[in-house]
């Protein structure tokens, strides 16, 4: 017994235990790693699977949802914009009920005038000068006076 308290009691015997427990301890440490790993693995990829079937489902009713919501939106801006229209078409329609306004009108558009009244018309003479000039679209061809009207009101939308 002797021997064997000794050799118990040897630095070779101490270490030779002491790496026996510390390989013990790393090769029970990295099987519950393992275990821990292959059940985590599992769950996150089930989790994964069940949150990608979610979205699958899902992504199809909530586009339309969305769709929806923005064609509501549109439907009413389009109905307040009827309503201020139809506002704005009885507000005329009342003017035009007085018969003031429609006097007004009709010598504004019409330029009529009351009897025992004279009328007046007041002409640009810069636009005499330019009907002078076109007095010599008459030797031309009719095409080229079309032409030339065309280019007359792209001239005059791009000043405006």
């Amino acid at each position: 017994m002797a021997v064997k308290d000794r050799d118990r009691f040897s630095t070779a015997t101490r270490l030779r235990l002491l790496g026996e427990q510390t390989a013990a301890r790393v090769y029970r440490s990295q099987t519950r790693r393992q275990a821990r790993r292959s059940r985590l693995t599992s769950r996150a990829a089930l989790l994964a699977l069940v949150l990608c079937s979610l979205v699958v489902a899902l992504a199809y009713p909530m586009r339309q949802y969305v769709s929806q919501r923005a064609d509501i939106a549109d439907l009413q801006r389009e109905k307040q914009q009827a309503r201020q229209r139809v506002e704005q078409l009885r507000d005329l329609k009342a003017r035009w009920q007085d018969d003031a306004y429609a006097e007004q009108q009709v010598r504004l558009r019409l330029h009529y005038v009351m009897p025992g009244e004279t009328g007046f018309v007041v002409v640009d003479p810069d636009a005499a000068r330019k009907s002078r000039a076109d007095l010599g679209a008459a030797d031309r061809p009719w095409y080229s006076n079309v032409w030339d009207g065309v280019d007359k009101s792209d001239a005059s939308g791009r000043k405006n």
